[in-house]
């Protein structure tokens, strides 16, 4: 396709976007369908207009996946309603990493007999397609940063932390492919790569959202009173993050969430800290002229770093949607599918995500509609996809690295079209059957 040939067929995918938000909340479908239907038909599945290859354009596709993956997590976290705190985050934290664990060693069970993969391979495999999706995921995720809805509440705070609990078995299975370093008895993965890598990202995330959330608030507050651009902070919030912890070898995904979690509720302990403040000096005043003078004005609320940047991230997230689902559909040839990608995909939906889920939550005070809405809920997508990139870009042989990307790809797909299908549909009806659950 010529470059006027792209931008008609992104510019008119946009546009049908745009003119039709309303009617495809009615549709059964979602967003992501209309995309990959639109890269099956340009792609060599029908017209054959442009093909993509992800293995020769996997250091463009990992970067493209990783930009995309940051943004979703840092919207997930900013969205996150109440603080991290392990009574109020038992869900999502069995989910992504008992639910993870379980998941990664079926998988990898299922490619090693099944598939006849070698183990290695196959944990690999089951690290890439463990982790549900912050980027495809948008309709069962919390909608705002005020949603208290515990089942959209699990399923965003599982994406947003298992982006970086699935790296550790990602290096795990590199290792056992000999592309990585695993120590004597993986003593050296279990100190770094599990331990290290996940409390440094925790706490570098958390830190720096913490500093610039105060930082923030001091600046607009008098007497300087300063004009923020919140977008750029938001942005350079994930570059400063990202960047730093992965040089000192850290998770930066994980970094990336938290950072932006603890952004979002600094900022909001801080506002209700000035609220109080303001109460106790304006109460007596107010009950001294409560008969005598009209009501002050009560202020506007301070603008936010994590509100006023949550806009600008979700129309990238959108549009890194757009893309990279476009090249999904690209990728797949009629001979892409076959008996093992989709048994592998099945395998994945029907068995492997459902047992780690009701395994996690066995003594879990979690209502069980919602354990069966999460059981099925486990969308992959574009993070898929960058685990994939970077294990090629670390020396996966090419032979392997084309069996990966046949399955991942296809069960993706599946997920996308699966998971589409069904999420409005089913989600109507959970709401009918049952009260909304919020969280406690």
């Amino acid at each position: 396709m010529t470059n006027a040939q792209w931008f008609l067929l992104v510019g008119g995918l946009m546009l049908v976007r745009g003119l039709t938000a309303t009617l495809l909340k009615r549709l059964p479908v979602t967003a992501a369908i209309v995309y990959l239907a639109a890269g099956l038909l340009v792609g060599p599945s029908v017209l054959n207009l442009f093909q993509f290859n992800p293995l020769k354009e996997s250091a463009l596709l990992e970067t493209l996946t990783e930009v995309a993956v940051l943004i979703s997590l840092f919207a997930a976290g900013v969205k996150m309603p109440v603080p991290f705190n392990f009574g109020r985050w038992r869900t999502p934290l069995l989910l992504a990493t008992v639910a993870m664990t379980l998941t990664v060693a079926m998988v990898a069970a299922f490619a090693y007999y099944v598939l006849g993969l070698p183990l290695g391979a196959g944990v690999l495999l089951g690290a890439i397609l463990a982790p549900t999706d912050p980027v495809l995921a948008t309709d069962v995720q919390s909608r705002h940063p005020g949603d208290l809805d515990q089942l959209r509440f699990t399923l965003t705070s599982e994406a947003g932390m298992n982006d970086g609990s699935a790296f550790p078995f990602v290096m795990l299975g590199m290792g056992l492919l000999g592309l990585h370093e695993l120590g004597d008895s993986g003593l050296r993965w279990i100190a770094l790569d599990v331990l290290w890598a996940t409390g440094a990202g925790i706490a570098i995330g958390g830190g720096a959202g913490i500093a610039l959330a105060r930082l923030g608030w001091k600046l607009r507050r008098a007497p300087h009173q300063h004009e923020l651009m919140d977008d750029f902070l938001g942005l350079g919030l994930i570059g400063v993050v990202y960047g730093l912890a992965v040089l000192v070898h850290a998770w930066g995904f994980l970094a990336v969430f938290f950072a932006a979690v603890a952004l979002r509720q600094t900022e909001l302990k801080l506002a209700q800290a000035a609220r109080e403040a303001l109460n106790a000096r304006t109460l007596p005043e107010t009950v001294r002229t409560a008969t005598t003078a009209k009501a002050k004005p009560v202020p506007e609320p301070m603008p936010t770093v994590s509100e006023g940047s949550l806009v600008f991230k979700e129309h990238l997230e959108r549009l890194s949607e757009l893309t990279l689902v476009l090249l999904v559909g690209g990728t797949l040839f009629l001979s892409s599918w076959s008996w093992e990608a989709v048994g592998l995909a099945l395998f994945l939906f029907l068995i492997a995500r459902p047992i780690s889920v009701l395994v996690a939550l066995l003594g879990t005070p979690t209502a069980w509609r919602i354990r069966g809405m999460t059981s099925w809920f486990g969308v992959r997508g574009i993070g898929s996809l960058y685990y994939l990139m970077y294990a090629i870009q670390h020396g996966l042989p090419a032979t392997l690295a084309m069996q990966l990307i046949q399955l991942t790809l296809i069960v993706v797909t599946l997920s996308i079209l699966l998971h589409g299908i069904s999420v409005k549909p089913l989600m109507r009806y959970f709401w009918r059957r049952s009260k909304q659950v919020t969280i406690p």
